[in-house]
């Protein structure tokens, strides 16, 4: 059975989610997985809707999001990530489907951001397709 993801990328800091986005396509590509999707959404707290909208697709079999939120002066950069990380575990239970979570922050400077792009996208593939495999083996009797 070939696996089929969803993408859903923050166009915010998008020098650095745009790298992301491609490090997690080629990652999906090496393993073999079909990206049946790859949406673009403002920010990362603007994640949660597509996300939803994408797991009820027959064709997706888990979504990945991409995302980096650079901490700034206020505590911003953590409100953001918390609520993001909840829903995003939230959706993942109630349409029981994996989500791989590919989000820089909080606390991290640009430079942070830049130097973690790569592994984060490419871990997030890792664990939803991952995640399917386990889906799958739980299922069986």
């Amino acid at each position: 059975m070939t696996k089929s993801i969803a993408i859903i990328v923050a166009d915010f800091n998008n020098e650095i989610t745009g790298r992301m986005l491609a490090q997690a396509e080629e990652e999906a590509q090496k393993a073999g997985a079909n990206v049946a999707k790859v949406a673009h959404v403002p920010g990362t707290y603007d994640m949660p809707l597509i996300v939803a909208t994408l797991l009820e697709r027959e064709d997706v079999d888990a979504a990945v999001a991409l995302g980096a939120v650079i901490k700034g002066e206020t505590g911003h950069d953590e409100v953001v990530v918390r609520v993001c990380a909840k829903q995003l575990s939230d959706l993942s239970i109630e349409f029981g489907k994996p989500v791989g979570m590919g989000i820089i922050g909080p606390g991290a400077t640009h430079a942070h951001a830049q130097a973690r792009a790569d592994g984060y996208a490419k871990r997030a593939v890792q664990a939803a397709l991952k995640l399917i495999d386990a889906q799958s083996g739980a299922q069986e009797e």
